[in-house]
């Protein structure tokens, strides 16, 4: 049977350089998913961006790229320009990785959408409208309507990406290339992406190349895999020989990274509470938004609601739960960034003798205090250091902010802290931009570690990383934890990643904890169905346990759709309930 596209000896190189892509074969089926493996750098994005042509101009690439489609036999690899333009968005298309980046901030989603249709099918605007609110609608917008007028701006992550994919296949391709669809999207809408690209491609029978470092993804996805690392295809075969039993030291070594949430045989005791280094009692947050017109009025947005939370001294309590659901405003709030609601409190005390103090009620000498004590370490580490400063100015900074040492003492410590989160001293002198993800994230770790805090409060710190250096990150963190002695307040919505690190678990759903517990017990005995959807969705390297989408979608769909007891409305909320020590459940008694 020929193939519907195949890549033969694929190689790419940059000027005189060496290749970055070598000798990469593959071929895929029609219907078929092929999963393309492996970490940044593999050479997995540019061996895609390769079959559409889209190279940067510097790009040498070698080798020949076969279509066997409705257009009959197409050599990808030799047409020109100008025939390829025929062959994009309309029988191969791409969904890339970050939607906010691809698509364009000043024109609408649905004129954005219907410009491929326009372009290859000759449609009228009137019918490629009518095409693409069908599509949206395919795709789970509640309102397509709404969403085909909206600006990117205006739309969540999940959102956009949801986009993406109607852009992909309204044209209905014969192939789709799918860019780490879901990757840094919260696991439950994750869950539903990946079900709904299944869904599409059984109803019109397009062939799908699925990049992704995620092996989970690929074991509820793909029938063939082949796993790159450093511009080779390392191992490959169908999904079910490589992922039972993989035969390279590679591929064996993504599994033994790959985060997944335990067995637990029994609960956990509950924390001691003792000692409490940070603590959060009845913290809300209210937002004024304005209205979509001048005759609307503004509405209220309870970004979170009566919130108690507390960070024993040398410990880690996490925060999890899907975007927006106020998992980063209450660490705000914890920081001193953002104000509470009339009535909350936040307490901090900076040693077990120290006298606490009112984090919202600090003379500007406290505030610098406890600026020193408390430091975040931020999801995104790219933007969070400035790309015109070298390591050494960007480490030093919080000293010189605050007077501490003279400059040589600041230099010492800056490469004292390189040497902690695993870089090299003469890294010092470099830009952000000559760093990996992994490296910037283990720089942004440092950066708060050099004014000795107490608290760190690390947000997002492992999202959008590869699951290898995701396993780096995470040890980073516990070796520090434990050498310095420090406390973490851990933002994620991964309870997988949770698993790893955490002693206390708060899962938030709409500005509200839902369910609290140490992380054995609420792997045990999860009681909420948020939480059992979070469990549910985490994909796992295992062909033989898929996504359970009925389960996803019952719990992180309307809290009206959710058993009676623990259902809750904007005016009527159930208190949080200890069911067991330690085990709190936000429902009806």
């Amino acid at each position: 049977m020929t193939a519907l596209l195949s890549v033969e000896d694929l190689s790419i190189a940059f000027g005189a350089a060496e290749p970055v892509v070598k000798g990469v074969s593959f071929s895929l089926e029609q219907g078929q998913t092929l999963a393309l493996v492996g970490e940044s750098g593999s050479g997995k994005t540019i061996s895609c961006r390769a079959i559409l042509g889209i190279l940067p101009k510097r790009a040498r690439p070698t080798g020949r790229i076969t279509l066997n489609g409705r257009d009959g036999k197409l050599v990808l690899s030799e047409l020109s320009e100008r025939r390829m333009r025929s062959v994009r968005g309309n029988a191969v298309s791409m969904i890339f990785q970050e939607p906010m980046r691809s698509l364009s901030p000043l024109h609408r989603v649905g004129n954005q959408v219907i410009e491929g249709l326009m372009l290859h099918q000759k449609v009228s605007a009137a019918q490629a409208k009518a095409a693409a609110l069908e599509q949206f609608e395919r795709v789970g917008f509640p309102d397509p309507e709404r969403a085909f007028r909206a600006y990117p701006f205006e739309l969540s992550g999940g959102m956009r990406q949801r986009a993406m994919i109607a852009m992909a296949m309204i044209a209905k391709p014969e192939v789709l290339i799918a860019d780490e669809p879901t990757t840094a999207l919260d696991v439950t809408t994750q869950a539903q992406v990946l079900g709904l690209i299944k869904e599409l491609q059984k109803e019109t029978g397009t062939a799908v190349i699925l990049v992704t470092h995620d092996l989970g993804v690929v074991a509820n996805m793909a029938e063939t895999v082949a796993v790159m690392n450093k511009g080779k295809v390392m191992e490959s075969g169908s999904a079910e020989l490589v992922l039972r039993d993989p035969a390279h030291g590679y591929t064996k070594k993504l599994f033994a990274a790959a985060p997944m949430i335990p067995d637990v045989a029994e609960p956990a005791p509950p924390l001691p509470r003792d000692d409490l280094i940070l603590t959060m009692k009845d913290v809300s947050k209210t937002y004024r938004v304005r209205g979509n017109s001048r005759w609307k009025p503004e509405m209220l947005v309870h970004a979170c609601r009566g919130v108690d939370l507390a960070v024993t001294r040398g410990k880690t309590l996490a925060i999890v739960g899907e975007s927006g659901s106020g998992k980063t405003t209450c660490a705000r709030i914890a920081l001193g960034a953002e104000l509470p609601d009339p009535g909350g409190k936040v307490m901090f005390r900076a040693s077990p003798d120290a006298e606490p103090i009112k984090v919202h009620g600090m003379s500007r000498a406290d505030r610098t205090r406890f600026q020193r004590q408390a430091q975040m370490v931020f999801q995104d580490p790219y933007s969070s250091l400035s790309p015109r400063m070298r390591v050494i100015d960007a480490l030093t900074e919080p000293l010189e902010i605050h007077g501490l040492g003279a400059r040589s003492e600041r230099r010492d410590k800056a490469a004292e802290m390189l040497t902690w989160v695993g870089l090299k001293q003469e890294m010092l002198f470099r830009y952000p931009h000559a760093f990996s993800g992994g490296q910037r994230q283990r720089l942004s770790i440092a950066r708060a570690l050099m004014l000795d805090p107490a608290l760190l409060v690390c947000d997002e710190p492992t999202s959008a990383l590869d699951v290898s250096v995701q396993e780096q990150i995470l040890t980073l963190l516990e070796d520090i934890r434990d050498r310095a002695g420090l406390s973490y307040l851990f933002i994620s919505h991964d309870l997988a990643v949770v698993a790893r690190i955490a002693d206390e678990v708060a899962v938030m759903r709409q500005g509200l904890v839902v369910e609290q517990a140490p992380p054995e017990t609420l792997f045990y005995n999860p009681q909420h169905p948020y939480t059992k959807a979070l469990i549910a969705a985490q994909p796992e390297p295992d062909i033989n346990r898929p996504i359970d989408l009925k389960l996803v979608a019952h719990g992180a769909g309307s809290p009206d759709s959710w058993p009676e007891m623990y259902r809750f409305t904007a005016d009527i909320v159930p208190a949080l309930t200890e069911l067991e020590p330690g085990h709190k459940v936000r429902c009806h008694a």
